[in-house]
């Protein structure tokens, strides 16, 4: 399974121009734009398996600055801010790495 089987091209595209620039990257307004705040959980839940790069069940910080590149080969890497964000409002339990509880609860901010 593929994200975009999921998540419509146009809308993952339309996201990825939306923080084209260093240091744009919101997660919520990303989740918004791409569709995925309007996914079940279980769809969540997958989404978060295919974005697990090692399939270790967390996303950890060196996963997370190449985030966009799981949607677009092409795409940027996060900025160490933008990384830092993103795992400090997700990261539940401050160990460093998110859980997908963590990436779920975007779809609810």
């Amino acid at each position: 399974m593929s994200l975009t089987d999921i998540l419509s091209p146009s809308d993952i595209a339309a996201a990825l121009r939306d923080c084209q620039a260093p240091d744009s990257f919101s997660p919520k307004k990303f989740f918004q734009i791409s569709g995925m705040s309007k996914k079940s959980s279980s769809q969540i839940k997958e989404i978060f398996r295919i974005l697990d790069n090692d399939q270790s069940g967390f996303i950890e910080e060196d996963e997370l600055k190449y985030f966009l590149q799981r949607f677009e080969c092409g795409a940027r890497v996060l900025t160490a801010s933008e990384t830092k964000t993103f795992l400090a409002a997700a990261d539940h339990d401050g160990d460093g790495k998110i859980g997908a509880e963590g990436i779920d609860c975007f779809k609810y901010r």
